[in-house]
Formats: structure tokens, sequence, C-alpha cells
């Protein structure tokens, strides 16, 4: 197939990405500006290094004072989760070329992971369509960031506003979330992580202390979940076994009342029908012995 064919629902794919990366990489690169970066080098940030979450983390980090150390790490922990997208779309890769498969694993985000990895549950969506829609959201991510730093100062939006995009990823990423009750137990659980965090002092690394300890309760909350359906799907099992053994035992009583109303021989079913035929296989013979005189 080729590569145009491609094209065309890929770039449909994309722009619901696209339109909200223009919303918040704008502000992004306001922040981006506060802290002296230029065009030049937030284009590079944002092609290498492509992380939404990261990229916002750095200023505010920056100006909050906290030292580079902190910085790498904090960001690094919070990218962890890329590997795991990359690995939930290995079996897809399998049969592409690596440099291909590479590009394509390079440029995931969290909002082309969702789209791509609903659409190849269709059976439709292949490779190539995937990292046209990595490439069109990077696209669009590398050049809201340079035109935040480009108008930054003349739009005149103050940092703290510009600041709290950040936080609105997290409630845009929170209401798409499909309503379970793990999802309910994750965001309860990471608010009072970082509420808890902040109240003693750890602001720095509140919202990574909040989202792993939210992801790890609504881990548990689910394991303990799908423990229970175990058990109530293995005690059905058994009542409907109980309730079937009970079934064939009033099947045989039932039969074995029919035999003594009949009076014939109580024993196996298939005695209660060989008797007819053992009648009528004796009126036969009965009847040619008196032909045969």
């Amino acid at each position: 197939m080729k590569l145009s064919n491609d094209i065309q629902p890929a770039v449909q794919a994309a722009i619901p990405i696209v339109l909200g990366y223009i919303a918040i990489g704008i502000p992004c690169g306001i922040l981006e500006d506060s802290i002296g970066l230029n065009a030049v080098q937030v284009f590079f940030l944002s092609c290498m290094f492509y992380s939404g979450a990261g990229q916002f983390m750095i200023p505010n980090m920056w100006l909050a004072g906290s030292p580079i150390a902190s910085i790498v790490a904090s960001v690094s922990l919070v990218n962890t989760r890329q590997m795991l997208y990359s690995a939930s779309f290995a079996p897809m890769c399998a049969n592409e070329r690596k440099g291909l498969s590479f590009l394509f694993s390079a440029t995931v985000t969290d909002e082309s992971f969702g789209v791509n990895m609903a659409n190849f549950a269709t059976g439709t969506w292949n490779v190539r369509r995937a990292t046209v829609v990595n490439l069109c959201s990077c696209a669009s991510w590398t050049l809201s960031n340079v035109a935040g730093v480009l108008i930054g100062s003349a739009l005149g939006i103050p940092l703290a506003i510009a600041s709290f995009a950040m936080t609105s990823i997290f409630i845009c990423l929170l209401v798409t979330q499909k309503v379970t009750f793990e999802n309910a137990v994750a965001a309860f659980v990471a608010m009072v992580g970082v509420f808890t965090c902040k109240a003693v002092g750890l602001a720095g690394p509140a919202i990574l202390v909040g989202a792993v300890l939210g992801v790890v309760a609504a881990m548990l909350v689910s394991q303990v979940r799908r423990g229970r359906v175990a058990e109530a799907a293995a005690l059905d099992a058994q009542v409907e076994s109980a309730q079937a053994g009970e079934g064939e035992a009033n099947a045989a009583d039932a039969r074995a009342r029919s035999c003594q109303d009949a009076d014939l021989p109580c024993g196996n079913p298939a005695d209660v029908n060989a008797a007819p035929r053992n009648s009528a296989q004796a009126g036969e013979s009965a009847q040619e012995g008196g032909e045969g005189r």
C-alpha cells in the first residue's frame, strides 16, 4: 500500500491532538521564554525531548529554584511511562522495518498513544498511519512552543496563569478517562498524595509522588476486585454443578417411581426401555413357534 493512502486518515485522526497541542503549546513556550530560552533552543528541545509534561516541569521547577539534578531526576521519572507505551506497540511493529519502528516508538505521546491504540483495535490501522499521527502531533507541539516564545512577551500573560496550563493538562487527561472505580481511586489517592506532600513541605516531588501512589492504589484495588470476581465465578460454577446433580437425582427418582407404577424392573433406564422390546420379542417367538407347528 502506498504512503499516500495512509496520510489522509492519519491526518484526520491527528486533528484533535493538533488542536489540543496548540492550546497548551503556546503557554509552554511562554514559560520557556521566562527562563531565558530562545526560539531556536525551544525548537530543538521540543523536537528532541518532546515531552509535554517534562517541558512544563522544567521551567516551573527552574523558577522555583530547584537544583538541576532534581529537575533531571523528576523529568526522567515522569517520562518512564513512555517505555510502557512503546512496549504496548511492540506486537504491531514485529513485521515492520527497524527504521520505521524506531521513528514510531520515539514519537509516541500520551495522546497519540490513545488515538493509535484505539485505531489499531479496529484492525484497519498500521504503523505507517500511526507514525504520521505521531509526526503531526510532534510538529504541532514544536511550532506551538516556538510561537509561544516569539509572542509570549507581546501577550502579557502572567506566569501564574501560564503555569496553570500544566494543571489543565492533568484535568483534561482525567475527565477523558473512562469512569471506573479504579480510576476514581487513582484520582482520589493522587490528590491526597499531592496535598499531603505539599503540606509537609515536599512541593517539588508532590506530583510525582501523588501519581505513583494513585497508580499503585488503583492496581491493588483492581487485583482485589478481579480476585473477588474469580471467586464469585467459581462459586456460581459450584452451584450450577450442584443443581445439575440434584436434577439428575430427581430424574432418577422419577424413573424409579414410573417403573414401580408400571410394575417394571427398576434399574438402568435402558432396562426400562428394554422391557417392552423383550415382551415384543417373546410374542414374535411364540407366534413363529405356532406357525411352525
